[in-house]
């Protein structure tokens, strides 16, 4: 939750008065919705973000670094495998220059 909370607080300095800004404020918090684990472990997920996760039936849990994400199974290894193939190419452009290289 601290993550989330210092992620909003950034959000929160953007001007409000751009119009991207409060789109991609909109669009990215849209559906966000703290949820409790019960007591048998379970993790209910309401039915509108299923619907909008597209979530049939098999669901991955994928850690991203500091977050967890919920994907529809084939949703998740559709996405995998269409990354895989430039996934070099992803990770020198993301990863590659980042000014801390080795002397």
């Amino acid at each position: 939750m601290d993550e989330w909370n210092l992620l909003m607080e950034k959000m929160n300095k953007k001007n409000r008065f751009k119009k991207k800004n409060n789109d991609f404020i909109r669009r990215f918090s849209a559906g966000v919705k703290p949820l409790e684990i019960d007591g048998t472990g379970r993790l209910l997920i309401p039915k509108n973000l299923v619907s909008i996760a597209g979530i049939s039936k098999e669901v991955v849990l994928s850690s991203a670094i500091n977050i967890i994400e919920i994907w529809d199974k084939d949703s998740y290894e559709k996405v995998i495998d269409e990354t895989a193939e430039n996934f070099a190419e992803l990770a020198e452009e993301v990863m590659g220059d980042d000014g801390d290289e080795l002397s």
